[in-house]
Protein backbone atom coordinates (compact mmCIF):
# COMPACT_ATOMS: atom_id res chain seq x y z
CA UNK A 1 0.00 0.00 0.00
CA UNK A 2 2.65 2.35 1.00
CA UNK A 3 5.70 3.92 -0.93
CA UNK A 4 7.59 5.03 1.77
CA UNK A 5 10.60 7.30 0.16
CA UNK A 6 11.86 9.24 3.51
CA UNK A 7 13.62 12.72 3.40
CA UNK A 8 15.18 14.47 5.90
CA UNK A 9 15.38 17.49 6.85
CA UNK A 10 17.67 18.96 9.88
CA UNK A 11 16.74 22.63 10.99
CA UNK A 12 19.36 23.39 13.84
CA UNK A 13 17.99 21.09 16.82
CA UNK A 14 14.72 20.27 14.64
CA UNK A 15 15.05 17.10 12.39
CA UNK A 16 11.46 16.51 10.52
CA UNK A 17 11.19 13.75 8.28
CA UNK A 18 9.03 13.94 5.39
CA UNK A 19 7.50 10.34 4.12
CA UNK A 20 5.29 9.33 1.20
CA UNK A 21 5.10 12.50 -1.22
CA UNK A 22 2.16 12.87 -2.84
CA UNK A 23 1.98 14.15 -5.82
CA UNK A 24 4.36 16.51 -5.50
CA UNK A 25 1.87 19.09 -3.59
CA UNK A 26 2.21 17.63 -0.22
CA UNK A 27 3.68 14.61 2.24
CA UNK A 28 0.87 12.35 3.32
CA UNK A 29 3.27 11.78 6.57
CA UNK A 30 5.63 13.91 8.62
CA UNK A 31 7.45 13.09 11.23
CA UNK A 32 8.86 14.99 13.94
CA UNK A 33 10.62 13.61 17.59
CA UNK A 34 8.80 10.69 16.99
CA UNK A 35 5.38 12.00 16.47
CA UNK A 36 3.85 11.32 13.03
CA UNK A 37 1.49 13.68 11.54
CA UNK A 38 -0.57 12.44 9.10
CA UNK A 39 -2.40 14.21 6.22
CA UNK A 40 -5.85 13.63 4.94
CA UNK A 41 -7.23 10.25 4.58
CA UNK A 42 -10.40 9.50 2.45
CA UNK A 43 -12.08 6.34 1.07
CA UNK A 44 -10.93 4.41 -1.35
CA UNK A 45 -14.57 3.23 -2.47
CA UNK A 46 -16.79 6.96 -2.13
CA UNK A 47 -19.48 4.58 -3.31
CA UNK A 48 -20.01 2.94 -0.29
CA UNK A 49 -22.03 4.63 2.76
CA UNK A 50 -20.95 6.81 5.84
CA UNK A 51 -20.17 3.14 7.48
CA UNK A 52 -18.68 1.83 4.65
CA UNK A 53 -16.41 4.58 4.11
CA UNK A 54 -15.74 5.01 7.74
CA UNK A 55 -14.37 1.41 8.05
CA UNK A 56 -12.38 2.32 4.13
CA UNK A 57 -10.76 5.30 6.33
CA UNK A 58 -9.77 4.22 9.19
CA UNK A 59 -8.66 1.07 8.02
CA UNK A 60 -6.19 2.89 5.84
CA UNK A 61 -4.99 4.56 8.91
CA UNK A 62 -4.44 1.18 10.84
CA UNK A 63 -2.36 0.12 7.80
CA UNK A 64 -0.43 3.64 7.40
CA UNK A 65 0.73 3.40 11.25
CA UNK A 66 1.23 -0.56 10.97
CA UNK A 67 3.47 0.12 7.86
CA UNK A 68 5.50 3.32 9.39
CA UNK A 69 5.81 1.09 13.14
CA UNK A 70 3.24 2.04 15.19
CA UNK A 71 -0.78 1.22 15.47
CA UNK A 72 -4.04 3.06 16.22
CA UNK A 73 -3.22 2.93 20.18
CA UNK A 74 -0.51 5.15 19.48
CA UNK A 75 -3.15 7.62 17.68
CA UNK A 76 -3.07 11.02 20.17
CA UNK A 77 -5.70 13.14 18.02
CA UNK A 78 -8.04 12.81 15.47
CA UNK A 79 -9.84 15.70 12.90
CA UNK A 80 -12.86 13.97 10.72
CA UNK A 81 -14.13 16.35 8.02
CA UNK A 82 -17.63 15.49 7.32
CA UNK A 83 -20.16 16.24 4.88
CA UNK A 84 -23.31 15.32 6.96
CA UNK A 85 -22.85 15.63 10.78
CA UNK A 86 -26.27 13.51 10.56
CA UNK A 87 -23.94 10.81 9.54
CA UNK A 88 -22.15 11.32 13.09
CA UNK A 89 -23.77 7.81 14.50
CA UNK A 90 -22.73 5.94 11.46
CA UNK A 91 -19.06 7.07 11.94
CA UNK A 92 -19.44 6.46 15.79
CA UNK A 93 -20.31 2.83 15.12
CA UNK A 94 -17.10 2.42 12.81
CA UNK A 95 -15.02 4.17 15.18
CA UNK A 96 -15.73 2.07 18.20
CA UNK A 97 -15.14 -1.34 16.16
CA UNK A 98 -11.12 0.39 15.26
CA UNK A 99 -10.26 1.82 18.40
CA UNK A 100 -10.42 -0.16 21.85
CA UNK A 101 -11.70 2.69 24.66
CA UNK A 102 -8.72 2.47 26.57
CA UNK A 103 -6.59 3.99 24.01
CA UNK A 104 -9.10 6.48 22.25
CA UNK A 105 -7.34 9.46 20.66
CA UNK A 106 -9.03 13.17 21.43
CA UNK A 107 -10.75 14.22 18.54
CA UNK A 108 -13.23 16.52 16.45
CA UNK A 109 -15.80 16.35 14.06
CA UNK A 110 -16.23 19.17 11.57
CA UNK A 111 -18.88 19.55 9.03
CA UNK A 112 -18.10 20.93 5.70
CA UNK A 113 -19.78 21.53 2.28
CA UNK A 114 -17.66 19.37 -0.22
CA UNK A 115 -14.86 16.71 -0.32
CA UNK A 116 -15.23 15.73 -3.86
CA UNK A 117 -17.61 13.41 -5.69
CA UNK A 118 -18.66 10.76 -3.44
CA UNK A 119 -16.73 11.31 -0.58
CA UNK A 120 -18.74 11.43 2.32
CA UNK A 121 -15.73 12.18 5.51
CA UNK A 122 -11.70 12.53 5.56
CA UNK A 123 -9.71 12.33 8.57
CA UNK A 124 -6.50 13.68 9.48
CA UNK A 125 -4.14 12.51 12.30
CA UNK A 126 -1.14 12.69 15.42
CA UNK A 127 0.34 9.46 16.09
CA UNK A 128 2.93 8.40 18.57
CA UNK A 129 5.56 6.61 16.64
CA UNK A 130 6.13 3.00 18.80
Amino acid sequence: MCDIRPVTHNIGPIMIQRVLPYEGLLHEVVEHNGVLYIGGIVPEDTTLDMSGQANDVLGQLAQLLKTLGSDLSNVLQVTIYMTSLQEKAEFNAAWKAHFAEAHLPARAAIGVADLGPGVKLEITAIAARQ
